[in-house]
């Protein structure tokens, strides 16, 4: 069943040439969906037009049956309710610990007890590997362990959808497997997510639906062995092609 669907959506930055362009997609409830594409293909800009942080200005987005209207701040809030995003940058706040940074914003914008937000932060933290960790600060942790830190904090959120945008592009080589590792259990415990990610082997690996975006459109989509391995368009034979080089 349909969980999230994306219909025609355009979108373009101050009304300059379109960044999305006649975006169509569906996605079933625990799917997971590897956006894949050259650099300034769309493959962030569908994500930040997802929460609303690019409006799109021709198109539909529903959730579960439900329109989202981006021009009604009651609708963007219920929306955002929906989806959490996590970006390539940890964007963590440096004087509050692991533990604080994960349950601060249940509080502030959920309006749930203290005491509630740190037991689940708790929880979180040690569901992606950091239980050991809760009181360090980012300045103590390694980059894999600060994306660690904002996942966790992005699911405190208890999203229906999570967004990943290049989750691994800033982090050294050797840190790349254990936020990968993490993905994976979202995986297996059935969280629907888009996935942006230039880590074509876990996309492979990971994805349900593969998304292959190019100049702000969907170029071709399907199973990841067929994508991958039988790409029906010249664009996609042309990009493949090129990675699997590499």
């Amino acid at each position: 069943m349909t969980f999230l669907t994306i219909e025609g959506l355009t979108a373009s930055h101050d009304g300059r040439a379109d960044v999305l362009r006649d975006v169509s997609l569906a996605v079933g409830k625990g799917e997971v969906v590897g956006l894949i594409g050259p650099s300034g293909s769309g493959k962030s800009s569908l994500l930040r037009a997802l929460v609303g942080l690019l409006k799109p200005r021709a198109g539909r987005v529903t959730v579960a049956g439900q329109a989202v209207d981006y021009a009604s701040p009651a609708s963007l809030r219920a929306a955002r309710d929906r989806f959490a995003i996590v970006f390539q940058q940890y964007n963590l706040f440096q004087n509050m610990t692991a533990l604080r940074n994960v349950a601060v914003a249940p509080v502030l914008v959920k309006k749930r007890s203290a005491r509630d937000a740190e037991d689940e932060a708790r929880r979180l933290l040690e569901r992606v590997g950091l239980g050991a960790r809760l009181h360090a600060y980012p300045d103590e942790l390694s980059g894999g362990q600060q994306q660690r830190v904002a996942i966790a904090r992005a699911l405190a959120l208890r999203p229906d959808i999570l967004l990943l945008d290049e989750v691994t592009s800033a982090l050294d080589p050797e840190l790349v497997t254990e936020v990968l590792d993490t993905i994976r259990g979202l995986r297996e415990e059935g969280m629907t997510m888009l996935v942006v990610s230039h880590e074509m082997a876990f996309i492979r690996e990971v994805a349900s639906t593969v998304v292959f975006m190019d100049a702000g459109a969907v170029v071709e989509r399907g199973p990841p062995a067929r994508v991958f391995d039988a790409p029906e368009t010249a664009r996609l034979r042309e990009f493949t092609a090129k990675i699997l080089r590499h």
